[in-house]
């Protein structure tokens, strides 16, 4: 999720779940080390659980990275093995390191070493035309996911396809490589007979509440990238599923609720606002915005809601923290949403009373 979950969409997406733990974009340990820290590092506090994602292949360089993100407050730190982006690959990092599960092992116990917080990794079904039905493929899998359980990883997350590491786009390889489910429910199953403290995670192709729940009783948790960010709505259910252990799934976007998260919206921009004027740095509401455009999808009037918030000459109007209130007043305008009350009240007259 490169260049998508950055500070200001997780600040959005904290506004819609509570429980759910939240993922930074994958930063390469290097990035930490000899860049502008504060830039790839800060957050809002109320984003915990937050998780830092890193990518990298030098366990001593990873160690350091790590050690910085505790101090700088993260609760977990996750070493990207999933990641077939060529350009990804050139740096020695991703998915390609699946086929050098001793340096993963290395990197995984240099960070435990110097960290207190868990270490988790994330991977995929196999390489390239591996076959994972076939057992020497599926014992490849096996074998690292016990060999990074054993250096120190308390959680490991499975994107249950392979990853074809050349002829493949990352688009492509989250489409084309079939998902494997069932592979993955059974790697599971495996790993904990020998690690039955190692949680495991499902991601792939999980693009609804429904298709979460389906897999509940099957694996540990699950890690939700591109269905979170096109359509967020979704997270307003994860609390309730994560109470009622995969029971109650359903949510419902009512006029009350997009009130709330509206209101939640509107303070978090402000706050940011503030920061940057006392920093003395450029103020940019597309920043922000583009990050939220899904949250009407489904709903009447929502392409006037995302031409609003995708309008350049518009954002760059929006100066003051009453601009900022009054920009969102009228990018719903249009928007239809079901009120529980019945009543002849539309929403923006809701908003401004």
């Amino acid at each position: 999720m490169m260049d998508w979950t950055d500070r200001h969409c997780r600040s959005f997406h904290r506004l819609l779940t509570k429980k759910g733990h939240l993922y930074t974009e994958m930063i390469n340990a290097g990035a930490i080390i000899y860049g502008d820290v504060g830039r790839h590092l800060d957050f809002d506090q109320e984003q915990h659980h937050l998780v830092l994602q890193l990518g990298g292949s030098e366990p001593q360089d990873l160690a350091k990275a790590a050690k910085i993100a505790q101090d700088w407050g993260y609760d977990q730190i996750d070493l990207n093995c999933g990641c077939p982006s060529e350009r990804v690959q050139r740096g020695s990092f991703g998915a390609c390191l699946m086929a050098e599960p001793q340096l993963v092992a290395d990197c995984v116990k240099a960070m435990k070493d110097a960290v207190s917080i868990p270490v988790s990794v994330k991977h995929r079904l196999g390489l390239d035309d591996m076959n994972p039905h076939l057992e020497q493929d599926y014992q490849f899998v096996l074998d690292f996911m016990a060999q990074v359980s054993e250096a120190g990883a308390s959680q490991l997350t499975i994107h249950a396809r392979n990853a074809v590491l050349k002829g493949l786009s990352p688009k492509e390889n989250r489409m084309i490589p079939p998902l494997r489910y069932d592979i993955a429910k059974r790697l599971r199953s495996d790993l904990q007979q020998h690690f039955p403290l190692t949680k495991v995670l499902l991601n792939g192709g999980l693009d609804t509440n429904q298709s979460i729940a389906n897999h509940w009783d099957d694996f540990d948790g699950f890690m939700i990238g591109r269905a979170a960010y096109h359509t967020p709505a979704i997270l307003l259910g994860w609390d309730e599923m994560i109470l009622s252990q995969g029971r109650n799934f359903g949510y419902f976007l009512n006029d009350q609720t997009w009130l709330e998260i509206q209101r939640g919206i509107i303070h978090n921009i402000q706050a940011w606002l503030v920061q940057c004027q006392l920093a003395q740095r450029p103020f940019y509401l597309a920043a922000i915005t583009r990050h939220i455009l899904g949250l009407a999808h489904g709903l009447g009037g929502a392409r006037l809601w995302r031409q609003q918030l995708s309008d350049h000459r518009l954002l760059s109007e929006v100066k003051t923290a009453d601009d900022i209130e009054m920009f969102f007043t009228q990018a719903c305008r249009e928007l239809r949403i079901f009120s529980d009350e019945n009543d002849e009240d539309d929403l923006i007259h809701r908003y401004e009373s």
